[in-house]
């Protein structure tokens, strides 16, 4: 199981060029979390404590707008959420929802020091890869913007998918 889960982080941008036992160090106290079909993993503006890396189904990232949940994306195994819980200490700004019965690995701040004492190198690595993954993300987001001030209609908000 632990060499299944080590090869999953690996193919994420987050643990990209992160060494296999580094991997394996940082996922010894991690704990497995399932979470049933509805399920929240975490609600918007709740403390953020850990990010998840998603080992087996669906969930749906949610954010409220005018009293509806709309979504903003679906992820899949092997996509994290919750990873600004690890570089920020802000309340979750976005809600993540099971449409199916999911595991997820659960690594929190603590995980990450323990990484930090043991192996400086390998945690700097993590950190610069979550600031390149957040990084990414504001970009798109900031490409997002200026199109819709510049009068581009942005695509209609999806519902929220059925939960199976």
């Amino acid at each position: 199981m632990q060499a299944m889960r080590i090869e999953l982080l690996q193919q994420m941008p987050i643990f990209g060029a992160i060494r296999e036992d580094a991997l394996a160090y940082l996922l010894e106290p991690a704990t497995e979390v399932f979470m049933g079909a509805g399920q929240y993993f975490f609600r918007e503006h709740e403390p953020a404590q850990s990010m998840y890396v998603l080992e087996s189904g669906r969930v749906a990232v949610l954010k409220h707008w005018e009293g509806r949940e709309l979504l903003l994306q679906q992820l899949a195994q092997g996509d994290c959420f919750g990873e600004m819980a690890l570089a920020d200490l802000f309340p979750r700004s976005a809600s993540v929802q099971a449409l199916v019965d999911c595991t997820a690995i659960e690594l929190t701040p603590a995980h990450l020091f323990r990484l930090f004492e043991h192996d400086l190198e390998q945690f700097a690595l993590i950190q610069m890869n979550i600031g390149r993954e957040m990084s990414r993300r504001l970009r798109a987001t900031d490409e997002l913007l200026f199109r819709a001030r510049m009068g581009e209609r942005p695509p209609a908000a999806e519902a929220v998918p059925r939960v199976t």
